[in-house]
């Protein structure tokens, strides 16, 4: 295949996956986006195989038939409340590969120009932090570790001494690289190091942000991946979601008020339990049959869904309540917040499964200021985004992050297995306001009796 003809595939490719970013944007959009930045990916691999001298086609076909199977299997078991973790490992693959792709061209090329060992570098960097940080994040989100805050004695300065040693082997690979094997295999060793170091300090309830910026180093380390082997089309892909990631954690951070240095370094989780004591009163249960009476009178229902729904499988129970709702003369919403879930849109991807409609959708900055007019909220599941400590409490960890002003409806119905704090381990004063009921259970064996009462009455 020509120059020219390869060019003019990879811009097509590259035109493909704007749009299809773009369009991922939006969840009535987000499949057909994803369709199309997948058709992009297709047409760079095909024309990426054409075009260079492959050495073997065999060991290429091997590798794609394994990935596909692996892949396929993995989309069709997964379940919906183990996304977050899918994408991690997504995450940590993508910088591996970054780096593995760096490492065969340093084998391959030892005494290259300046500019790509440069970039051989920092693909290994990037990319071994990536992948290390990923299992990290993995592991804290499937519970094979702790979710809370790993913290030792002289952390943050160990990170910076480990992340200096780190560029001066980079620096020293770069300038003398025929003479610096034993340096390159230290850099990767730091690389993998400094992952794992830099995501054990960050709590449970931070990891849509960890997510949304390991995503950001897995892109930024295709881009320098790009550059070793001077591929255009990985270049671009890997500064869209290099620059997507960072807006995306930028967003994660504005959503929580918090900077991301206090995200990654604060330690946030590691010792809250001694500010519960000040939030004392007595819940008050109320049984499916009684909130039934209430859903039913009510004229206006905002529902909160958190991962406490995800975990129960919940979402078509919810959507068909929804929907009784409306037939029942309710205006009906469902208020997202940004930072609900375990990774960025884990709410948003679980009802959009469900068929919620995307115009019942709606940001916290939407719905507090009528909040006080809304008849009952409906909490499932969520806990720190729902919680007044973050404008009543000083004390507390979360104070000043924007939240979903439930508290302040005529009545909340918090829908929870038990009385137990949420993801980042705060207890909640929601649980014994005065116009909220407790309705405890099985999320979706809750919402399904719910259902049930509207269909037998």
């Amino acid at each position: 295949m020509s120059e020219v003809l390869t060019n003019l595939g990879y811009i097509a490719a590259c035109v493909l996956f704007i749009f299809g970013l773009k369009m991922l944007g939006r969840a009535d959009t987000a499949r057909r986006g994803n369709m199309i930045s997948s058709i992009g990916m297709l047409l760079a691999v095909v024309v990426t195989l054409l075009s260079r001298g492959i050495v073997t086609y065999q060991w290429i076909a091997v590798g794609a038939i394994i990935g596909t199977l692996i892949g396929a299997i993995a989309a069709q078991r997964v379940k919906m409340t183990a996304m977050p973790e899918m994408v991690a490992l997504f995450n940590g693959f993508g910088g591996l590969a970054s780096l593995l792709v760096g490492w065969s061209e340093y084998h391959r090329h030892p005494d290259s120009e300046l500019f790509t060992m440069v970039a051989t570098s920092l693909a290994v960097l990037i990319g071994g932090i990536t992948f290390s940080g990923s299992m990290i994040a993995f592991a804290k989100l499937a519970e094979k570790i702790t979710g809370k805050p790993i913290l030792f004695k002289g952390q943050q300065v160990a990170n910076a001494a480990l992340l200096l040693a780190a560029l001066v082997c980079a620096v020293w690979v770069s300038l003398y690289p025929s003479q610096a094997y034993p340096i390159f295999i230290g850099l990767v060793l730091l690389s993998l190091v400094l992952g794992v170091l830099a995501v054990i300090p960050i709590g449970g309830a931070d990891m849509p942000v960890v997510i949304s910026l390991l995503n950001s180093y897995s892109g930024l380390a295709a881009c320098a991946a790009g550059f070793v082997i001077l591929n255009n089309v990985l270049i671009v892909a890997g500064c869209l979601v290099g620059a997507s990631g960072i807006i995306l954690t930028n967003i994660m951070c504005k959503a929580m008020n918090r900077s991301l240095a206090n995200v990654l370094f604060s330690g946030f989780g590691a010792a809250t339990a001694k500010k519960s004591e000040g939030y004392k009163g007595e819940a008050k249960p109320i049984s499916a049959e009684d909130a039934y009476l209430l859903l039913e009178a009510a004229r206006s229902v905002v529902i909160v869904p958190g991962y406490g729904m995800a975990v129960a499988q919940a979402q078509h129970a919810v959507r068909e309540l929804g929907e009784l709702l409306m037939a029942n003369g309710c205006d009906v919403r469902y208020a997202i917040h940004p930072v609900a879930g375990r990774m960025p849109g884990h709410m948003n991807v679980l009802l959009a499964e469900a068929n919620v409609p995307y115009e019942q959708l709606v940001e916290p900055q939407d719905v507090n200021p009528v909040m006080e007019t809304v008849d009952v909220a409906m909490v499932i599941g969520a806990n720190d985004v729902v919680n007044p400590a973050a404008r009543e409490d000083k004390a507390s960890p979360i104070y000043g992050m924007p939240i979903i002003n439930v508290d302040m409806a005529k009545t909340v119905i918090i829908l929870k297995r038990s009385m137990a704090s949420g993801f980042a381990g705060i207890d909640n004063p929601l649980f014994f306001k005065d116009n909220a009921r407790m309705l405890f259970g099985d999320a979706k064996a809750t919402v399904s009796a719910l259902v049930g009462e509207f269909k037998s009455g």
